[in-house]
């Protein structure tokens, strides 16, 4: 649309802005379908999370056959750099959600982490 190139997301129902954590989130949901074989029905794009009081929205939540968070994944531009504030925001998030996985990515790195206990490991 004019000067802004859009781009279709069927899982929110209409076109957006291409920014570029839209392209990096355009990837990640399209990684989880065909990689990992995850329906678009259990994919959830800027899935709210109730945090101190506050909506919070994770990028990307997909969930198990059991509909429980499998994993939050939290997208950046590719210009952003995955430090430790960038992790602990995904934890957060995740500290609502209980999934066992946590990915920080800005498409062109990724950092992934599994939870155990109340602790997270990176995945190797």
């Amino acid at each position: 649309k004019g000067d802004v190139v859009e781009v279709f997301v069927p899982t929110r129902g209409g076109w957006l802005p291409l920014t570029p954590e839209e392209w990096v989130r355009r990837h990640v949901v399209h990684f989880l379908q065909e990689v990992h074989s995850v329906p678009p029905t259990h994919i959830a794009e800027e899935y709210p999370v109730p945090l101190n009081g506050q909506n919070q929205r994770a990028d990307i939540v997909a969930v198990g056959p059991d509909m429980k968070p499998w994993i939050v994944v939290e997208c950046k531009a590719p210009s952003v750099a995955l430090d430790d504030g960038v992790v602990a925001q995904a934890v957060r998030y995740n500290s609502v959600l209980g999934a066992p996985y946590i990915v920080v990515t800005n498409g062109l790195s990724e950092r992934s982490y599994v939870r155990i206990g109340k602790g997270y490991a990176p995945c190797e």
